[in-house]
């Protein structure tokens, strides 16, 4: 078969299952509930006790307290991603916080909140 021709099917393929993915709804950001913040903590973390859950209005991101140290789920496509707050810097972003995590694997996450989950949270991460 002709390089040309192979090129061409590989991206239609390629495009094609991108397509098909984002119109039955695959591509959609998850959106947190209570409940679903609380099950995706612990299939990351399942030997952590939760102790509260706290999910932002836009449903993205939930700041979990387990008995041990605080944490971070957020929506991450279709998925969740995970986090506990054990090394991390957080600045004040004008969309909300940006969490610095001190590993490379993930660097950093702007959390999106309005002005009354910003003070809520800033208490929640430093109650001092």
């Amino acid at each position: 078969m002709p390089l040309e021709i192979l090129l061409v099917l590989v991206v239609v393929g390629i495009s094609g299952i991108g397509l098909m993915l984002h119109l039955t709804g695959r591509s959609r950001m998850r959106v947190l509930t209570h409940d679903l913040a609380w099950q995706d903590w612990l299939r990351h973390f399942p030997d952590d006790d939760v102790v509260d859950v706290t999910v932002s209005h836009d449903g993205h991101f939930a700041l979990i307290r387990t008995k041990e140290v605080a944490g971070l789920l957020w929506s991450f496509g279709a998925d969740t991603a995970a986090r506990h707050l054990l090394d991390f810097d957080w600045l004040e972003h004008p969309e909300g916080f940006e969490i610095l995590f001190h590993d490379f694997s993930i660097p950093r996450v702007i959390v999106r909140l309005d002005e009354t989950e910003r003070r809520h949270w800033r208490h929640l991460l430093d109650p001092v």
